[in-house]
């Protein structure tokens, strides 16, 4: 295999992940098994308080994710990688836009993201199923409840999506992921 692997792991994950979203409702044994797991668990922390419940989840969600993207990735290769690319992208900027050089700078640039696309996505092999599983039962969860507003006014999806990437970028600098 080469440095920045294949798609065909993530693809098949993806079209799992797929699956499981379309046949949630008409395959009851995936849904009453996600709920038989995360009810008293995930479930127990919204009941106690939904926001700090929420907070707790979005983070532990968001560590847990940062983990695998750090130790299921090259992270070596990766910042390589990048460093070439923000290399590319000065000489791109210094080029005289239209020229001969500025469109080859552009299509070396643009041939070197795919196998930086490829690397950077091997953790979606890991994590793709559980989080498709947890956004299925966070519906759930909160359709139940009569779709609360966080701090009045934010839905469940976008409190977990601000509060992902918050966590997230603190965790990636601490950890020192790529």
């Amino acid at each position: 295999m080469n440095k920045e692997g294949s798609f065909k792991p993530i693809i098949f994950v993806m079209l799992a992940s797929l699956v499981i979203a379309f046949f949630w409702d008409s395959l009851s044994f995936i849904k009453d098994s996600v709920h038989f797991i995360l009810d008293p668990t995930a479930g127990f922390l919204l009941n106690w308080n939904l926001t700090f419940g929420m907070l707790i989840m979005v983070l532990v969600i968001s560590f847990i994710t940062t983990l695998v993207q750090k130790y299921a990735t090259d992270q070596e290769a990766l910042k390589e990688m990048k460093k070439e690319q923000k290399k590319l992208q000065e000489e791109i900027k210094k080029a005289e836009r239209g020229s001969k050089e500025h469109q080859e700078l552009t299509m070396k640039s643009m041939s070197s993201m795919l196998p930086m696309m490829k690397l950077s996505m091997r953790s979606i092999i890991y994590t793709g199923v559980p989080f498709i599983l947890f956004f299925r039962w966070f519906r759930d969860f909160f359709t139940t409840i009569g779709d609360p507003k966080f701090f009045g006014f934010l839905s469940w999806f976008w409190f977990y999506l601000i509060f992902v990437m918050v966590f997230s970028s603190i965790f990636r600098k601490i950890f020192k992921v790529a």
